[in-house]
């Protein structure tokens, strides 16, 4: 095995720095010592509703009365389907000063994948957004005995019936129980054990039903102590929120962290909305999923293209250079950044380089960062041409969230970086990352043989991801253990790495390489829903519906030459020989993606048996 270093020490000093704290005691000592600063803004007509530290803690400890009120015991499971708001995390807090257990649903699950998790975790409340999350869940209720109170923040939306409760209804119990008797829900808070569960988060099944994740109050407070530990941010620096609650990492970045240094972060419920957000809070920090960075590039990309005047492309052309290089320069083991090379960047960065950066919204950013699958080498390379550094990081679930990252002073892109202080790192023998430290889940709610496969004996998490560590200690994700192809020939092939070299060009929204077993590699491709039909503007066409589109001999012709340009840069066993362009998109909705927008192969595989096949067709 190869082994990343030796972290016992740094782990010790980490456990001492968190010892006996939980996220209802750091809340406390944030809302006392800092409770006149803003914690949480929501959108309010054109400007921003905003709760302060102490205001954010009062109303949480309202909803735990109510909670209380409700008949919540200690470790039972309160559900929660709503979108980014003020509301959302106070229902999860207030679960959390009841002694309960909060889990978030993904918005997009269907009322049988509901009724599963529900089901498996025995929620006894529920609190939903609307009536778009009540017709998922009142088709399954009669199935979820457990589920004794259901409640709704859209007041006309809430249903007739004693089960049901709307949000002001909720608040106004929880107001007069705390009142009457203060010092029960304080008993209550005060009574949890750093050991205790914070949340349950369901991974978003890939394959299979979902697995509930336990992590508890150490779990996050270890995670949200090394992300604080290895960022240069400011003080009570800005951020956004537009990721699901279910997802591990905006729970840590825009949750747990925040609570911890104070931070101030605003919802951005409608992702469509980002942009937008972007330019108006202009945050000292932004986390996307390497989709995110994509679409983000691709919109650039359009707009640098259809620039007319060509001095100014030239231009920027010569601007996205000189920030390459200066990126380049600082990369781990380069000896430092050239005198000619920070010049030129200075030059380029004041009269191209921000003032782009600030169309985006991202000209405060100090740490931008990716995870939940690998950046691909050019997106990250891309936005070095910008002058900004993407911290690319590695992490799962039931790791709550990264375990490597790279940062400010030790980088190289196209990696996911080093171990964070106090986490052990390994390859098994056939390069599965094994992992060890606090952040590491006790294991799956009912679960026992799952638990099993996660962790051995010796408490080693088994990510089922292959990797690759280099000289230095940085980590290359290679590919998911089980989704790694084996063709015909017996060649062992990564297809994320062929997706993500057809993904950089802007025209193709998803791909899907294919060849287990197979002679070949074949790939089924989706064009992005947004650029797309910019393109076919650019390019004197008619059409901007995604079908006809994908039907253009024109539209094609340039997918061909975005496919002749990936297998440019594969080995010949790895490069595409036949491909399908699909005729639309691929969404968490229509159940290709998962919500955090990872491709669901056997979904895939699946839904377009026929198409794979006719690839492989005389």
């Amino acid at each position: 095995m190869v082994e990343s270093g030796n972290p016992a020490a740094e782990r010790a000093e980490l456990d001492r720095a968190v010892a006996g704290q939980t996220i209802c005691t750091r809340l406390a000592d944030t809302a006392a010592a800092h409770g006149d600063l803003p914690a949480y803004s929501d959108r309010d007509g054109d400007g921003w509703r905003t709760l302060t530290w102490q205001g954010f803690r009062d109303r949480a400890l309202e909803a735990a009365a109510g909670f209380a009120a409700l008949g919540l015991e200690a470790g039972d499971v309160v559900a929660l389907m709503m979108p980014n708001h003020s509301e959302h995390l106070l229902a999860d807090l207030g679960a959390v000063h009841a002694g309960g257990v909060p889990t978030t649903v993904y918005a997009t699950l269907a009322a049988d994948q509901i009724a599963f998790v529900a089901g498996d975790c025995a929620a006894k409340v529920a609190v939903l957004d609307g009536r778009d999350q009540l017709d998922r869940w009142l088709p399954v209720l009669d199935r979820l005995p457990a589920l004794r109170t259901v409640i709704v923040l859209d007041e006309a939306a809430r249903p007739a019936g004693d089960r049901f409760l709307s949000w002001a209804e909720f608040l106004e119990l929880g107001r007069e129980r705390l009142a009457a008797d203060p010092g029960a829900v304080e008993r209550r808070w005060r009574a949890l054990t750093p050991d205790d569960t914070v949340t349950l988060l369901y991974t978003s099944g890939t394959t299979g039903n979902p697995k509930g994740v336990r992590i508890t109050h150490a779990m996050a407070l270890h995670e949200a102590t090394m992300v604080e530990r290895s960022s240069d941010l400011p003080g009570h620096n800005a951020g956004i929120s537009y990721l699901p609650f279910a997802h591990i990492a905006d729970r840590v970045l825009s949750y747990y962290l925040p609570i911890c240094r104070a931070a101030h972060i605003h919802f951005c419920p409608d992702p469509a909305q980002l942009t937008t957000a972007l330019r108006e809070v202009r945050p000292h920090a932004f986390f996307g999923v390497p989709r995110v960075w994509e679409k983000i590039m691709a919109g650039v990309q359009a707009a640098l293209a259809g620039e007319p005047d060509e001095r100014k492309k030239a231009a920027v052309a010569q601007a996205l250079d000189a920030g390459r290089a200066y990126v380049a320069a600082q990369e781990y083991g380069n000896p430092g950044v050239p005198e000619e090379v920070a010049a030129a960047f200075a030059q380029w960065d004041a009269a191209v380089l921000r003032p782009l950066r600030a169309l985006l919204g991202l000209d405060r950013v100090t740490q931008a960062s990716s995870a939940a699958a690998p950046l691909p080498e050019e997106v990250a390379r891309f936005f070095a041409g910008l002058g900004l550094k993407i911290f690319d990081a590695y992490g799962m679930t039931e790791t709550t969230g990264a375990i490597t990252a790279n940062l400010p002073d030790a980088f190289k892109l196209g990696t996911v970086g080093r171990a964070f202080a106090g986490v052990e790192l390994r390859l098994a023998g056939d390069g599965e990352i094994l992992v060890r430290g606090a952040t590491c889940t006790p294991g799956y709610l009912n679960r026992p043989e799952a638990t099993a496969e996660l962790l051995d004996e010796d408490g080693w998490v088994h990510t089922g991801d292959i990797g690759a560590l280099d000289a230095d200690g940085f980590l290359t994700v290679v590919d998911r253990k089980k989704e790694i192809i084996i063709t015909a020939g017996g060649e062992n092939i990564a297809p994320s790495m062929i997706e993500n070299h057809l993904k950089e060009h802007p025209l193709i929204g998803q791909a899907l390489a294919f060849g287990d077993r197979r002679p070949y590699v074949v790939a089924l491709i989706t064009l992005d829903g947004e650029v797309a039909p910019v393109w076919a503007a650019a390019h004197g066409l008619d059409a901007t519906d995604l079908a006809a589109l994908a039907e253009h001999p024109l539209v094609l012709e340039e997918v061909g030459k975005a496919v002749a340009d990936a297998n440019a840069r594969l080995a010949r066993v790895q490069q595409v020989k036949r491909w399908r362009l699909l005729p639309a998109e691929w969404t968490a909705e229509s159940e290709e993606l998962t919500p955090t927008l990872k491709l669901k192969r056997r979904v895939v595989h699946g839904k377009y048996a026929d198409a794979i096949s006719g690839l492989y067709s005389a």
